[in-house]
């Protein structure tokens, strides 16, 4: 059964959002942004001079033992911060019972951690994750021990308080990291800046959440709490299990060295995608839980997330695809050339992903994890596999390879998304049309640029693409999703910084329109009204 047309009752309803919910989690995407900017810059810094000084292979054996980190951290989480984030009401006995949990499984599993480095040294063919495992196995106890605090704080939407302790726990790892590189540390240069960053987040979580727990622990709200947080669990141990055996397998077929340049493949496109996006996934993922009651105000809220994440993550997203052979010897000196076309790809497969986040978000929100869970079975046990099949045909055909599981897995989604919110799939996929148009268009553009421009240097040829992708992208985005720029205006005038802001606190009615169209146009197949 689908959805009918929203009416009058949803445009109250969407009309309320734009009070509290709304106007902090408008608050709380523009502080996590300015954050990511922060973090992300310094980290251009730090990890051009950590290129210079260390090798793939220091950056591949890293890698391969942070795959494990998370997976032990999940099991002494096992999902009670998702359901302190999302449930309707918390106490006490709930919250002392998630953290004597986590600490004590966290104590528990990094004794194990430590034990297991050997064996996991044998399994990625490199001795030196061994030490380097064993020293990080840390990592499980720091974080563990600030989970409940820092879930305190996103229930609250406390964003700016958590922007801020990132911030400042990022900038500190970093300049550690580059003191100990410089000072001869080597690959430990890394391991110390994975292991002070948490150790500063947990401490000032405690600090601004003013939680305390007490000595009570309850079975009840244990299992209350496990049922829903053991299919939280299942999906982030499926997504941790894939992470792990593609870089067994990578490493084992084709070198730890190899890893090391899929690495810094990955993590030039998640650069991008956190400096841009990845801010709307733990905003919404809270506002959806508050908003869950009301299935009209849902749909709305959601498709308009997801034109604005579209928008905001597939422009540099595209630049990036056209021109990381110019973007990677600038920031990551030269040697990295069998990056180069992973990242290209990599960053197609990022803005199909991009709708991954939001819908994550969104199923975790409305409390319905367990269906999330097998569509990310089915998911990444495919990728499992296409690596693997394809693993002794190189890093390209690997990274070919995942784009063609996210081309899947989006459509996928379309469906399963749409059950959720009783809508049709078309409505759900209707953003996906614009950012299509203006991803091949663009993307065309700057090839075009590029290929006439090979003879500048490489700092002139990338302003020249960034204008031509820029533009076109915007052109397209004009044309197919007119909502799309004044919404990204609203939004900013919503929040606490941006209502100080002369005309921006005036976007939310002077640009938006009347509430009535912009339901209409939240529900049209297309995702415009305009066009209906």
């Amino acid at each position: 059964m689908t959805k009918p047309s929203i009416g009058k009752r949803a445009e109250a309803a969407v009309g309320e959002a734009t009070g509290d919910v709304s106007g902090r989690a408008a608050s709380g995407v523009l502080w996590l942004t300015v954050q990511k900017w922060a973090v992300r810059l310094l980290g251009f810094v730090t990890i051009a001079v950590l290129t210079r000084l260390l090798s793939p292979a220091d950056f591949g054996t890293v890698a391969a033992a942070s795959t494990v980190l998370p997976f032990f951290f999940l099991l002494a989480d096992l999902g009670f911060a998702a359901y302190i984030v999302q449930v309707d009401k918390s106490d006490q006995r709930m919250l002392s019972t998630a953290f004597w949990f986590s600490l004590g499984a966290g104590g528990v599993l990094c004794a194990t951690l430590f034990g297991l480095a050997p064996v996991l040294a044998v399994v990625f063919h490199d001795d030196g994750v061994r030490p380097v495992l064993q020293a990080l196995s840390l990592w499980v106890v720091l974080t563990a021990a600030g989970s409940v605090p820092m879930a305190l704080l996103r229930r609250g939407m406390r964003f700016g308080v958590l922007a801020g302790q990132g911030a400042a726990a990022a900038g500190v790892a970093q300049v550690v990291a580059m003191i100990m590189a410089f000072s001869g540390f080597g690959v430990w240069a890394l391991v110390a800046q994975s292991l002070v960053a948490p150790a500063i987040t947990t401490v000032l979580a405690w600090i601004t959440s003013r939680w305390r727990p007490t000595f009570a622990f309850s079975r009840a709200e244990f299992r209350v709490m496990g049922a829903f947080g053991g299919q939280v669990l299942g999906v982030e141990f499926v997504a941790m299990l894939r992470a792990w055996g593609e870089a067994a397998v990578i490493s084992a077929v084709l070198g730890i060295g190899a890893f090391g340049y899929m690495t810094i493949a990955q993590r030039l496109v998640q650069v991008v995608q956190d400096l841009t996006g990845s801010a709307i996934v733990p905003v919404t993922q809270v506002a959806f839980a508050k908003i869950r009651d009301d299935e009209e105000r849902l749909l709305a809220a959601y498709l308009r997330a997801l034109r604005l994440t579209y928008f905001a993550l597939s422009l540099p997203l595209t630049m990036l695809a056209v021109a990381a052979p110019l973007v990677v010897p600038i920031v990551f000196g030269r040697g990295w050339d069998q990056s180069y076309p992973v990242a290209q790809i990599l960053a197609l497969a990022g803005i199909l992903s991009v709708g991954a986040w939001l819908d994550n978000g969104l199923f975790y929100g409305v409390g319905r994890p367990g269906t999330w869970f097998v569509y990310a079975l089915v998911i990444d046990g495919i990728t499992f596999g296409t690596t693997a099949a394809l693993s002794r045909l190189g890093l390209v055909v690997i990274a070919w390879g995942f784009l063609g599981v996210c081309v899947v897995a989006t459509v996928t989604r379309w469906f399963l998304t749409a059950r959720v919110l009783g809508a049709r799939a078309r409505v759900v996929a209707g953003p996906f049309v614009f950012v299509a148009v203006a991803v091949v268009g663009s993307a065309a553009a700057g090839w075009g640029v590029r290929a006439a421009t090979v003879a500048l240097p490489s700092w002139a040829a990338l302003l020249l693409i960034g204008c031509a992708v820029l533009a076109v992208h915007l052109l397209a985005t004009r044309l197919l999703a007119p909502r799309v720029l004044p919404d990204a205006l609203a939004l900013l005038g919503r929040s606490r910084i941006g209502a100080r802001i002369r005309g921006l606190s005036r976007m939310r009615t002077a640009r938006g329109g009347s509430w009535k169209n912009r339901i209409r146009s939240a529900a049209s197949p297309a995702g415009e009204g305009e066009h209906t």
